[in-house]
């Protein structure tokens, strides 16, 4: 069993910011690093790496928690308060990370801040999602990633995050709470990495308000799957027919619908 995570605390100049990401509008990052550790690869921590914010793995996986996130918050969300839409927690850690007290703590707080404005929320864990979140704004979505049932797949690609099952049952609780909940299926490997049933993946989750759905990227393996290209069509074309027979909103991640070259030479 693994010890306790003890993160250690920084501070920062600025809190909130504008996102690129497709359904994003404001985002809060309120930890550097994280400690379930995914190794896809993990895009975030590549890019923390790259930008010297850590030095290694070993480093990334003891999350810095921002210290003054509360004091940033309240001074830059009246800045910022008309042109704020949502805010999603996080795009570059987890805002629930598995066994990490502080962490969740410090999210629900964020959480509490925002929905006082009017401002709902949004957030996406590998974590177990507490069922404080119950009692907060009823226009906040909160999600998990679930991109397998496998337990050993899980034990290798994502070793420090919360068991699928537990991750599962906590969107459950929620749910039947009235949360609005979302499912993230990315990012999703190819046969060649993990076979494995998709229709039980998508059975498990038939209880949520929203799937998304997204490939593989920045894992030479996936370009090595022959047909790779077609094998998300068809897993998006599931996607979109399940959500539709039983009322679930679904988003497709840009990229993971291919054309594909039908040609005859």
């Amino acid at each position: 069993m693994r010890s306790p995570v003890e993160p250690t605390y920084i501070t920062r100049k600025s809190l909130l910011y504008k996102t690129e990401v497709e359904y994003g509008d404001y985002c809060i990052n309120h930890v550097l690093g994280c400690s379930h550790g995914c190794l896809y690869p993990c895009y975030a921590m590549m890019m923390a790496k790259r930008f010297g914010r850590v030095r290694s793995y070993e480093d990334w996986l003891r999350p810095k928690i921002v210290e003054n996130s509360v004091e940033l918050l309240c001074k830059e969300i009246h800045l910022l308060r008309n042109k704020i839409r949502s805010v999603h927690f996080c795009f570059t850690t987890d805002p629930f990370m598995y066994q990490v007290p502080e962490i969740s703590q410090l999210t629900l707080e964020l959480i509490r801040i925002l929905n006082d404005e009017g401002i709902k929320c949004s957030a996406l864990s590998k974590g177990c999602l507490p069922i404080e979140l119950a009692d907060l704004y009823k226009d906040n979505e909160v999600g998990i990633t679930l991109i397998s049932l496998n337990e050993e797949f899980r034990s290798k690609y994502e070793p420090f995050a919360a068991p699928y099952k537990e991750r599962i049952e906590c969107l459950r609780r929620l749910s039947n709470r009235g949360v609005k909940t979302w499912v993230s299926i990315e990012p999703y490997p190819t046969p060649n990495i993990l076979v494995q049933d998709f229709d039980a993946i998508l059975e498990s989750i038939s209880f949520t308000d929203k799937i998304v759905f997204g490939k593989l990227n920045y894992n030479p393996l996936v370009s090595k799957y022959p047909g790779y290209k077609q094998f998300y069509n068809e897993l998006s074309n599931r996607v979109i027919a399940f959500c539709e027979k039983n009322n679930i909103e679904y988003h497709i991640k840009r990229g993971t619908i291919s054309e594909l070259d039908c040609s005859i030479s």
